[in-house]
């Protein structure tokens, strides 16, 4: 692996960009190959990073939720077919939005469409339902207990006919609650974080550790300024008790990079033809016409490469910068995480992926 190589040319592009905190782990054939660490992990900027900094990973969290809602499918406890309603009583009859009408639904929402983000819901986190959750569970929303206001949403369209970026994945996460029979967080720490190693992740943070949390920023494109926004997940922790699978999750560099390790090597926590399953397409070619993505499509919970175009990759990202990517052919994973919201680097991610195969090639 080329230490001086193109990863490091786009890190350091991040850096001159004024990406206030940076931390990338590389792996290759099982070994650590990589890292690189630059600037604070404080706003004073007096604690250079260390390693030790835990970040809000938002959409980061969504293989770890898909991940394990594929353990219980493989032990035959969760057909990707079953209907959501048979685990979520709420979501049997649901309404779509037809114009400025409501009608009922007609295609039933399945797991499946809960993995590939087809089940027609949205990323409302603020809507009339959700914000009288809060208020009727005096501001706690346990995942389970909100789904029974996010169902009173209507859906944007029928159950598997488009693909739409939304709280799919928070649904999957109080899925794995009610087939587990225990708190979504407390499966994942027992089936994903113990058994890999990753002591630093969580999807429920102490009020008392928030202190190790990075500091988070949001960037002004119209100032150009890098605002502190507090150490709390942005938007999407609907309550003090909320696991958002799509987005609650909390780790280090070190602890991710471990579990991206664990999904590319097989057998530690998913099967080789369940890990393949994941990263292939699985949305047709009339879904894929509202993929937001033209050169690559979506596998069960993942971005992923369309047969014979590029290399073999999947992987996804964050909304404060973090980004994922697994190459199983050349045997490697890639993390990188910061801690920006709308950062002005976030479109340049997608270059990951050829900067470190030229690494890896020379």
């Amino acid at each position: 692996m080329k230490q001086n190589g193109k990863v490091l040319e786009l890190l350091t592009r991040f850096e001159e960009m004024g990406v206030p905190s940076i931390d990338c782990i590389i792996c290759h054939r099982g070994k650590r190959v990589f890292r690189h660490q630059s600037g604070f992990s404080d706003a004073a900027c007096t604690k250079r990073l260390d390693g030790s900094e835990r970040y809000n990973i938002y959409s980061c969290s969504k293989p770890v939720t898909c991940t394990a809602a594929l353990q219980l499918v493989e032990q035959g406890m969760l057909g990707l077919d079953d209907a959501v309603y048979e685990y979520l009583p709420e979501f049997r009859h649901l309404k779509k939005r037809h114009g400025d009408k409501l009608e009922a639904v007609q295609n039933t929402m399945t797991v499946r469409h809960l993995f590939t983000m087809t089940a027609g819901l949205s990323y409302d986190t603020n809507s009339e339902n959700l914000r009288l959750g809060k208020e009727e569970t005096q501001g706690r929303m346990p995942t389970r207990a909100a789904m029974q206001y996010l169902a009173r949403d209507p859906l944007g369209f029928e159950p598997g006919t488009q693909w739409r970026y939304s709280l799919c994945h928070d649904v999957l996460a109080a899925v794995v609650e009610v087939v587990s029979g225990e708190r979504f967080g407390t499966y994942v720490k027992k089936n994903i974080f113990d058994r890999i190693g990753m002591p630093h992740s969580t999807f429920l943070l102490p009020e008392n550790e928030l202190n190790q949390i990075a500091a988070q920023y949001r960037y002004d494109p119209e100032t150009k300024k890098f605002n502190l926004c507090g150490p709390q997940i942005q938007t999407f922790k609907l309550g003090t008790e909320y696991e958002s699978g799509g987005a609650g999750c909390i780790s280090s560099a070190a602890d991710y990079s471990a579990f991206l390790e664990g999904l590319r090597s097989g057998e530690r926590l998913l099967r080789r033809d369940t890990i393949a399953q994941m990263s292939s397409p699985q949305i047709s070619e009339s879904v894929a016409q509202t993929y937001t993505e033209t050169t690559s499509s979506y596998g069960l919970g993942v971005r992923c490469q369309k047969p014979g175009m590029g290399t073999q990759c999947f992987g996804w990202g964050g909304a404060a910068g973090a980004y994922l990517s697994i190459l199983p052919g050349a045997e490697a994973s890639i993390f990188h995480v910061q801690h920006v919201i709308s950062s002005p680097n976030q479109g340049l991610r997608s270059l990951f992926v050829d900067a470190l195969l030229q690494d890896l090639q020379s």
